[in-house]
């Protein structure tokens, strides 16, 4: 019990400080920094040392040197002065500025998000937005992340996964490869770019009635990737055909062909331990909403 109260209400003047001085060991330079006596600094520390028993520094000739108890202490003291700096940091106007991170598979983000970004940022100035685009592989406990939007059949261990949209795959290539297809069987004697996911154009030749050729060739991690080598006119991409339509009304990209396969559905996904914030809600209902109206508009379900 005396210990606890003994520990309890340390001045925060004395945790900053021992952390300036940390950096500087110095209790000179960490006077400088934070403008106040070298005694005053001296004062603090000794003051911290008294309250927790334990020997922080080594005073020395010159300067100071952590001991053993100073090491185990100073990290836990940065990184809560961080945290505080952060959360202050987000006060704006006298009110909390939120922040989300979100992992976004870099197709989506580029074909879909990022041209709509400008009129989440106006409908929510209060949400600071932090995107992070990957290639569809994803570890949303480890890289810190609230959501993460991917591909595939919403079926991702631990997580809870809500369906954004359907987008049917179909080829794409340069307009001067183009023209020498004049039908799906033409595909055989050109380079097909592919992706990780080896089953994508068999589904696609299944799709057209016809037999797959053996693949080989080049892998790419991400559809962005693959219309880019495409449009360079180094093969025929098989992409998300909603998402590349900036790539079609510039005539980067041609479809030599309207026939389409479903491979995977975008999904919007968070921990299911992961207890949403009023801003993670803000962005989430944002993204179904806006998608909804979408799809009502162009008469899709």
């Amino acid at each position: 019990m005396g210990r606890r109260t003994k520990l309890s209400h340390l001045p925060l003047n004395a945790l900053r400080a021992f952390e300036a001085t940390a950096r500087h060991l110095s209790f000179t330079r960490a006077g400088l920094e934070l403008r106040v006596t070298q005694a005053a600094v001296s004062q603090h520390v000794k003051g911290l040392e008294d309250r927790l028993g334990v020997q922080l520094f080594r005073r020395l000739p010159r300067g100071v040197a952590l001991t053993d108890e100073g090491q185990l202490l100073l990290p836990s003291i940065v990184e809560a002065f961080g945290r505080l700096t952060e959360t202050l940091n987000r006060f704006e106007d006298g009110r909390y500025q939120d922040v989300i991170s979100v992992g976004v598979v870099g197709t989506f983000a580029s074909g879909w998000l990022l041209p709509r970004l400008d009129a989440f940022r106006k409908g929510h100035p209060r949400i600071d937005l932090r995107l992070f685009a990957n290639n569809n592989r994803i570890d949303i406990a480890g890289e810190g992340l609230d959501y993460a939007i991917r591909f595939g059949d919403g079926l991702w261990h631990g997580t809870e996964a809500t369906h954004l949209m359907g987008v049917p795959f179909a080829p794409f290539c340069a307009p001067s490869l183009a023209r020498r297809l004049s039908r799906p069987a033409d595909l055989k004697r050109e380079v097909l770019l592919r992706s990780y996911r080896q089953d994508e154009w068999p589904r696609w030749f299944a799709a057209a009635g016809l037999q797959a050729p053996v693949l080989k060739g080049m892998v790419f991690d991400s559809s962005v990737t693959i219309a880019s080598v495409a449009a360079r006119g180094f093969g025929v991409a098989l992409l998300p055909v909603a998402l590349f339509q900036d790539e079609v009304d510039q005539r980067r990209l041609l479809r030599p062909f309207k026939i389409e396969v479903a491979l995977g559905d975008y999904w919007i996904t968070s921990l299911h331990s992961r207890q949403p914030s009023a801003a993670m809600l803000s962005f989430k209902n944002w993204l179904l909403e806006t998608i909804g109206a979408q799809s009502r508009s162009s008469g899709t379900d």
